[in-house]
């Protein structure tokens, strides 16, 4: 197949830090180089050049500033290249231009969050006019597929999910066994819908029972203020906590392997929360919120532990000392967290159920099509002749 995928206007492919979008397409696209020709386009940086190969796939970097200019730009670059399909990764308002520069191509849009499916990134009326130029749209979980179809019940047919993934190899458990004291890590945007308030004042009772517990929190924000009010929170909590900041990719395999455990105390829908699987795949259980996609991910006393009262910094704090008191309990999810990372949710899994959603959808599309044009033929009406896209 030669697939085109158009990444969003604000981080470029690969990501050095954050962007969890452009990493799954570059984790995706480079599981499936070696059988597609695959065409990226991404927003220009400076440090990195304007076109380059990279696991086969070539990357084309166009100057953006805005979402229209970027648009605007990477159409440019491609137009009048012939495409067996086109994937939109997390903006659906960019189907229109994009249907309108190649016609007859099939679009998938690829959705990773409600983030651009709602107000305020857009209405429900733009959204749904949007997603009528796609062909499929993809969630990345069962949760996000639901939502979708629940908003736009009119595109049903065509919203499908695929599990995203983890590199098994770069994450990857410690060789010695739990750390003492017991580590607690969080990894995440510092936003209030991630929830750090919570585990803040959750690792504050847990420490009242088992007073040595650590926690360190990794992750960046776009808003200081707020960064500087949990800062301020721990020392208010009187509780140790360090806030390692951004780190780049290649920090993240080391960070997850320093701890012991993963909190994810997400206050809002998690379509799918990456974060988990890295965790897992480093063979460490995990403590989350139950909401969104973390529950297709964190199975309750298999590989991690699930808070129903996600509000409640008691019911994860209850969890924590749980998990930090009982050692066989600890090493039975921490092995299979890292059993199921590998089985279930790595990124050759991922990428081969993605072309095998585009290989069945779109034949599907085709044969409908056929059959109308032969309908349309035996009443006597004219032939439209359609060239076939080749999978």
């Amino acid at each position: 197949m030669k697939l085109l995928i158009i990444a969003p206007e604000q981080i470029p492919v690969p990501p050095p830090i954050g962007g969890s979008v452009e990493n799954c397409i570059f984790q995706i696209t480079k599981e499936i180089s070696s059988e597609h020709q695959v065409t990226i386009v991404s927003v220009f940086r400076k440090y990195l050049p304007r076109k380059s190969i990279v696991n086969n796939s070539t990357i084309l970097r166009v100057t953006g500033g805005s979402k229209k200019t970027y648009l605007k730009n990477a159409i440019q670059k491609v137009k009048g290249n012939e495409y067996d399909l086109i994937q939109i990764d997390n903006r659906p308002s960019f189907a229109g231009a994009v249907r309108k520069a190649f016609p007859n191509t099939p679009i998938s849009v690829f959705m990773h969050s409600m983030t651009f499916a709602t107000s305020p990134m857009t209405t429900k009326r733009k959204a749904n006019a949007d997603f009528k130029h796609a062909n499929l749209i993809v969630a990345n979980s069962e949760s996000l597929q639901k939502s979708l179809i629940n908003r736009f019940p009119a595109h049903q047919k065509k919203i499908h999910f695929v599990h995203l993934g983890v590199d098994t190899k770069k994450y990857y458990p410690r060789n010695k066994p739990s750390s003492k004291p017991f580590h607690l890590l969080f990894a995440g945007r510092l936003i209030p819908r991630k929830g750090v308030l919570t585990l803040l004042r959750a690792f504050k009772i847990a420490r009242k029972t088992v007073p040595s517990l650590k926690l360190s929190v990794a992750g960046g924000t776009g808003r200081p203020a707020y960064k500087a009010f949990l800062v301020k929170k721990a020392r208010i909590l009187k509780i140790p906590v360090q806030f390692k900041g951004n780190l780049t990719r290649k920090q993240m395999p080391l960070f997850y392997r320093s701890g012991d455990c993963f909190i994810c105390p997400s206050q809002k829908h998690e379509a799918f929360g990456l974060v988990n699987v890295e965790a897992m795949a480093s063979g460490i259980p995990v403590i989350a919120s139950q909401i969104g996609g973390i529950p297709e991910i964190v199975q309750h006393g298999r590989n991690g532990l699930l808070v129903q009262e996600y509000s409640n910094p008691a019911a994860f704090a209850a969890h924590i000392v749980k998990l930090a008191r009982d050692p066989e309990l600890y090493r039975r999810l921490s092995s299979q967290a890292r059993e199921d990372a590998k089985n279930q949710f790595s990124w050759k899994i991922t990428a081969t159920k993605l072309m095998e959603t585009y290989k069945e959808n779109l034949k599907c599309e085709r044969d409908c099509d056929e059959e109308a044009e032969a309908a349309e033929f035996s009443n006597g009406g004219v032939i439209k002749i359609r060239i076939s896209t080749q999978l």
